[in-house]
């Protein structure tokens, strides 16, 4: 018993010194300083890109965190996680589920904001974790892309302000009562290719 208990006694000790591993899918560190603020916590953050996930890349993975991957996670990948993959969508969910939430806000006047969510096999229908409106005021510089890059910021920002939560799961995740919306890639506008148009003027156009 006395070499059980030494032993037992040195493997938590070395396991408070274990680097959890994060599996991050979608934007790179150019993108978003996630990445970096991971690695600055000590964790030990694996960048998948835009790569399918298969079950192999989730061996030995503490937690998977997506933002901005533009594929949707198998029902058999999903089954065999150690814990929910999470996901950070920049709408207010259930609202703009899919592709481009920033345009479809505005155009169906429906609420900006930011989401963390858990993945199931939706399309950003799982579990709500967090979630925060983001209110614009319609003035003649506000663009697409520089809305987009704010709820970029402000959802990192939430991130940063909650991971340890989330991370140990001490959160509720909430199904609103909201009808929402979705959107396919497809669904974009064909003639509408400038991110940089000021939002006000395009709205006016559609009138």
């Amino acid at each position: 018993w006395p070499v059980l208990i030494a032993q037992l006694a040195w493997f938590m000790h070395w396991k408070k010194f274990m680097k959890k591993k994060i599996l991050f899918l979608g934007y790179g560190k150019k993108i978003t300083r996630i990445i970096s603020f991971l690695k600055r916590k000590k964790y030990l953050v694996i960048e998948h890109g835009q790569k399918n996930l298969l079950g192999k890349d989730t061996i030995g993975v503490d937690h998977i965190i997506c933002f901005g991957y533009r594929k949707i996670i198998k029902k058999n990948v999903l089954k065999i996680l150690k814990n929910p993959a999470i996901n950070l969508h920049i709408s207010y969910l259930p609202y703009n589920r899919g592709s481009h939430p920033n345009f479809w806000s505005f155009v169906e006047n429906t609420p900006s904001g930011i989401s963390i969510h858990e993945i199931n096999s939706g399309i950003d229908s799982g579990g709500i974790i967090y979630r925060k409106k983001i209110k614009f005021p319609l003035n003649k510089n506000l663009t697409f892309k520089k809305t987009h890059s704010i709820l970029l910021i402000e959802i990192e920002k939430l991130f940063f302000k909650k991971y340890k939560i989330i991370f140990n799961f001490k959160y509720k995740t909430k199904f609103p009562k909201e009808p929402g919306s979705f959107h396919n890639k497809r669904d974009l506008p064909k003639k509408f290719k400038n991110w940089n148009v000021s939002i006000k003027d395009y709205l006016k156009s559609l009138k």
